[in-house]
């Protein structure tokens, strides 16, 4: 199953969800909206600086990352960025594949 990283930076609306609803709280409603669309959350850290939260899960598809995505940045409570997470097999067989491609000027 694909992973993706989701970042996310809250509002005041949404930091101020957190302070009433506490951070345990938090990472279990995230935990719930990746099982409904069939994914599994791996690990999730609150931070500072550019993001406020980081989750790392796998995904069925791209289709399920966005609906995520959607879910989440519709309520203006939250900025959500995803990530996909590329193995390092995945880039070995990415580097081998041959590409029609002529740099600008070249």
């Amino acid at each position: 199953m694909p992973k993706f990283m989701i970042k996310a930076s809250y509002t005041a609306e949404g930091a101020r969800g957190i302070a009433k609803e506490g951070g345990t709280g938090r990472r279990a409603t995230v935990q719930k909206l990746i099982e409904s669309l069939g994914g599994k959350m791996e690990s999730f850290y609150f931070g500072y600086g550019d993001a406020d939260v980081y989750v790392i899960s796998e995904l069925p598809d791209a289709k399920a990352a966005l609906a995520c995505s959607l879910a989440t940045n519709s309520t203006g409570a939250v900025h959500v960025s995803t990530i996909p997470l590329i193995t390092p097999e995945e880039m070995d067989a990415a580097s081998k594949m041959t590409v029609a491609y002529r740099a600008p000027g070249a």
